[in-house]
């Protein structure tokens, strides 16, 4: 473990403040409890940052460890304040700017950093100035995939602001999200028009015409193996294993699945379910729960029954989320248009990717460079409003 000291917040009437480089994979017993906490108390819930998840992904889907963990504690002991992986970038999009990113893999589907809530703002500050005396660290911080407009964007504005400098969204997307006060019932009824649902309730009455259909939910203290063997398989046999993106396509990817898997079980996060013909698994689905919300990571489905619609009859079945009392909404973590969630799921999750610089001169020089080209090129490309700007990240 590297120890870096305090960074001196001269704005900021606070205890002094460590920031740490932490190798995740020597964490003591101390640090790895307080990440954990930290997760129960966070501003934003956000799997991807958990203990149980990055700490796995920055060992097997990092090889030659490009990523910094950034850990911001009250005091040598005292509790986490926040909790980030960070890297050094040399491109950004494609000019060669050396920059700092949050780090994340193709898995990775959100960018929100674990921060103690109420100390966003105190977060923001205490990692932009660490950066600033960090001689490997130059012109701006990306961070990708934050929540449009949640406390931790609005923190990052404006600690930004009173740096004397302005931070940037450079792109923003919209993915469906489950949020509503309605039973699931009455949500799938609201939410997809009564043709489509004939049409869904005939291809249910066909599938059991074929052999027995069931719904099953993983169970906490059930062996969860069965079930990652289960998913890689069937994932496996479709168009993604077809085109090398299966999670099983790569040993790196299929062991981070196995293991994040099994200690999302040991953690109590993980909902996983698969509709079942005959035993068999047609369509399985994973969900990790960080309440209060939820993030709907993987599904598959058997092509060869696709005229079935097996997918979407299991996300029928996953609008029961809507009666779990700890969980307010789900995020998909798909595509933006995808498909088939866009027309299950009516809500929509905000994400923004912003830029903040850094306070050098000559980082300021080069920032306020790239975001008056960014500017020029969004309206070149004729998408001015927000909605439609281009995405430039490393």
């Amino acid at each position: 473990m590297t120890v870096h000291p305090a960074f001196p917040a001269s704005s900021i009437e606070t205890a002094p403040l460590t920031v740490r480089v932490v190798d995740p994979l020597t964490l003591s017993d101390d640090l790895a409890a307080a990440w954990d906490r930290l997760a129960d108390e966070a501003s934003e819930p956000n799997p991807f940052a958990e203990r149980w998840c990055l700490q796995s992904a920055l060992h097997l889907l990092d090889p030659d460890r490009h990523a910094r963990l950034i850990l911001v504690r009250d005091g040598s002991d005292g509790p986490l304040i926040g909790i980030m992986p960070i890297a050094s970038a040399t491109h950004y999009g494609r000019l060669p700017l050396r920059h700092v990113t949050g780090w994340a893999h193709p898995n990775h589907f959100h960018g929100a950093p674990l921060v103690r809530a109420g100390f966003e703002r105190l977060f923001w500050s205490i990692l932009l100035g660490w950066c600033d005396a960090a001689p490997w660290a130059q012109t701006l911080v990306h961070v990708p995939r934050l929540t449009g407009d949640g406390p931790l964007h609005r923190a990052l504005v404006e600690v930004a602001r009173g740096r004397g400098g302005a931070a940037e969204v450079v792109h923003r997307e919209g993915r469906a999200l489950l949020e509503s006060r309605l039973s699931p019932a009455e949500y799938w009824d609201d939410a997809v028009r009564a043709k489509k649902r004939k049409e869904l309730r005939r291809q249910a009455n066909r599938l059991s015409e074929l052999g027995e259909t069931g719904f099953r939910r993983w169970q906490p203290g059930e062996p969860v193996e069965s079930w990652i063997d289960a998913f890689l398989a069937l994932e496996a046999r479709g168009w993604k294993g077809a085109a090398g993106s299966a999670l099983a396509s790569h040993g790196d990817t299929e062991a981070w699945f196995r293991a994040i898997l099994s200690t999302a079980a040991e953690a109590g996060r993980l909902d996983m379910r698969a509709l079942d013909l005959d035993g068999r698994p047609l369509a399985m689905l994973v969900n990790f729960l960080c309440p209060p919300g939820g993030f709907s990571f993987k599904t598959a489905f058997d092509e060869d029954y696709a005229r079935f619609s097996p997918g979407v009859l299991l996300q029928q079945a996953n609008l029961d989320l809507l009666d779990d009392p700890h969980i307010s909404w789900v995020d998909s973590c798909a595509a933006p248009g995808h498909p088939m969630i866009d027309s299950v799921w009516r809500e929509r999750r905000a994400l923004v990717w912003v830029n903040a610089p850094l306070s050098g001169p000559v980082d300021r020089l080069r920032y306020a460079m790239l975001t008056r080209a960014e500017r020029f090129w969004r309206r070149w490309r004729g998408a001015a409003s927000p909605e439609n700007e281009t995405e430039s990240s490393s």
